[in-house]
């Protein structure tokens, strides 16, 4: 039997999520995003008209079942550690349900923030150890997919491994990024490669690799050893992808699990879905595909929901009603709080309180909240940072050396709009 995720049922079986402690580091800066990432941590950044970036492993790891989560912070984290105290403090310590926000803070020495993912973990060993959980799943913040991680814990403790390693199958040439992997027939890695610069195709698919998600799965008592043993090398980067997994494949007891065999999917989709939103481009284009009539991405599961602060807002108004001055909204995501006066939006995404005035138009736009676009304005291929404020007449997307001289543009012609850039541009024509 299986639910409508194609998720087996686990009926009287205890599920391991609830031995089970969730910790994701999510101290990137995500550098790629450019001037998206300059307030804000990368799992802090808007997606999907309401969401943030890290609520997906959050969610993901609440829809397993597991109820003890710790969140590993660094990089400009004030937006997400607000985020989480508004939209994630429903836990309740008398049911022992936890979300502990773990900013780097000297704690093992007065010089030292946290110098690798694995050193973000090693420097909260003692928290850890508090939790009283046999398995630690190690999470990635700043990814977009649904996963039920229970899939992937039975995985692990059938195989009787050290380490589990999420991953998924992508493009060769798109590989760099990743940690790839070589495996056995019964799923063991027998070579891991952290971030190659040509990057092993699969043996029966040369074309594409078998990339780590950043997702790995431990028994307490061994990965606090290694932990020990990897802080006390002097020459160690500290990391998961560069120290820890390597040496664990070494060992002979590293093993892979697909992410097709645990992705969480509804009727309406077709194929595994997973992004990293790292650049300008991949981001506008993931928000983007949301506006189709069956994108890629269920965000209107139920059962298994995308949970975030759901900020008080009313609903999404549409005004006038005449030629040439029509407020309207097509193959678009349209938030809460949104007014769109008079304007014509075409295939795009607006986060919640933006606001279009009268004559503008929106096609392939991304508005990030709070954001606000005055008359005459035509925006095309292009994301909007949150609380900018378009002038009137303002045309972006369709000439590209205008672009470049004002706003970031991307080699693919998306454009990237903060309130500094315009405030500069504003500054340039006025003297």
């Amino acid at each position: 039997m299986t639910t409508p995720h194609n998720i087996p049922v686990t009926g009287a079986t205890p599920r391991l999520t609830s031995q089970t402690m969730a910790f994701v580091l999510a101290g990137g800066r995500g550098s790629r995003l450019q001037e998206l990432t300059d307030r804000r941590a990368k799992p802090a950044v808007y997606f999907g008209g309401k969401s943030r970036i890290i609520d997906f492993a959050l969610s993901n790891a609440l829809n397993s079942g597991i109820r003890r989560i710790a969140v590993a912070t660094q990089y400009k984290a004030h937006s997400l550690i607000r985020h989480m105290q508004r939209g994630w403090s429903f836990f309740r310590a008398e049911r022992n349900e936890f979300l502990d926000i773990l900013p780097a803070s000297q704690r093992v020495a007065e010089e030292k923030w946290y110098a690798g993912t694995a050193d973000a973990v090693t420097q909260n060993i003692d928290i850890v150890d508090d939790y009283g959980v046999k398995y630690v799943i190690v999470l990635a913040g700043d990814h977009i997919y649904k996963m039920d991680y229970e899939i992937m814990l039975r995985q692990h403790v059938e195989s009787g491994a050290r380490v589990t390693v999420g991953c998924l199958t992508v493009p060769r040439e798109e590989a760099s990024g990743f940690g790839v992997m070589h495996t056995d027939a019964t799923g063991r890695i027998v070579e891991f490669l952290e971030k190659p610069a040509d990057p092993p195709g699969m043996p029966d698919n040369p074309d594409m690799a078998l990339a780590s998600m950043g997702i790995y799965v431990f028994e307490w008592s061994f990965l606090r050893e290694i932990l020990r043993e990897d802080a006390a090398d002097i020459t160690s980067a500290h990391d998961f992808g560069h120290n820890i997994i390597p040496k664990i494949v070494a060992d002979g007891t590293a093993y892979a699990h697909r992410f097709s065999e645990s992705c969480v999917m509804t009727g309406h989709e077709t194929r595994p879905y997973w992004r990293d939103v790292g650049t300008v481009d991949a981001f506008w284009q993931a928000n983007i595909d949301l506006t189709d009539f069956i994108p890629d991405l269920d965000l209107y599961d139920n059962s298994w929901p995308i949970w975030t602060y759901a900020e008080l807002v009313p609903p999404a108004k549409f005004v006038h009603d005449e030629d040439g001055r029509r407020g309207s909204a097509v193959q678009s995501l349209v938030s809460g709080g949104c007014i769109i006066s008079g304007s014509e939006v075409n295939n795009s995404l607006l986060f919640t309180n933006s606001r279009t005035r009268s004559y503008s138009v929106l096609d392939h736009a991304v508005l990030l909240p709070g954001a606000r676009v005055g008359r005459h304005a035509r925006l095309k291929n292009c994301v909007i940072d949150s609380g900018v404020e378009i002038p009137e007449g303002l045309v972006v997307g369709e000439d590209p050396e205008d672009d470049a001289r004002w706003f970031r543009r991307t080699d693919s012609g998306i454009v990237l709009v903060t309130q500094p850039m315009l405030d500069r541009r504003r500054f340039e024509l006025d003297n």
